[in-house]
């Protein structure tokens, strides 16, 4: 993927989807990462998550009711009720999905499981940037977007439902014709669950 000048103008390439920068301050990022580094991590990926609300499951692609996860904490509630009060998603998020990502590592190309979540996926980046790759079905076109550290992804309509995205496995991106290196990257996703599951 070429991510030589990355800008938002690529937004407008794929309806649906909303990037806002510096959703969130420094002071609140580096407090969010040190709440999390206290809670338990799961290695049962690849990756380390967490996760909050409702446990999914990665391998059945399925969620229901009785997963039960540990409730979100006040402090991943009150971002969720940021986001609704925003306007971002028309209900209050009761599920937290949160994801490590180390250099080298990233997430193949997917679309969110379509009968386990809403119609509103929201991401939350932390420490470190990257870029991001967006495919669409089917003509297979490649958008690339930057994830800059403390901006907020919103994935609705044909970005949540048509486009896949993913995270490239590499070290460093190349960005505005530099190449950066990664580093630590942790997201939060949030969606409203739906009560649905895949067989």
């Amino acid at each position: 993927m070429n991510t030589h000048g990355l800008t938002d103008t690529h937004l407008t390439a794929i309806p649906g989807l909303t990037s806002i920068p510096d959703y969130i301050t420094s002071d609140d990022e580096t407090c969010l990462l040190a709440q999390l580094d206290q809670q338990p991590w799961s290695s049962d990926l690849r990756r380390r998550v967490q996760h909050y609300g409702y446990r999914y499951d990665y391998k059945a692609r399925m969620i229901t009711p009785e997963m039960q996860a540990a409730p979100l904490p006040p402090w991943l509630q009150e971002l969720a009720r940021r986001v609704q009060q925003d306007g971002h998603t028309p209900t209050l998020p009761d599920q937290v999905i949160v994801n490590e990502y180390v250099p080298g590592q990233g997430i193949a190309d997917h679309i969110d499981c379509v009968p386990c979540f809403g119609n509103s996926i929201l991401s939350l980046s932390l420490g470190s940037g990257c870029a991001m790759r967006f495919t669409e079905q089917q003509t297979r076109a490649q958008v690339p977007l930057w994830l800059a550290p403390r901006s907020l992804l919103l994935l609705q309509g044909a970005a949540r439902y048509e486009w896949l995205h993913g995270i490239p496995a590499r070290k460093s991106d190349l960005y505005n014709g530099q190449r950066v290196q990664r580093g630590r990257r942790v997201n939060n996703d949030e969606q409203q669950m739906e009560h649905r599951v895949i067989y």
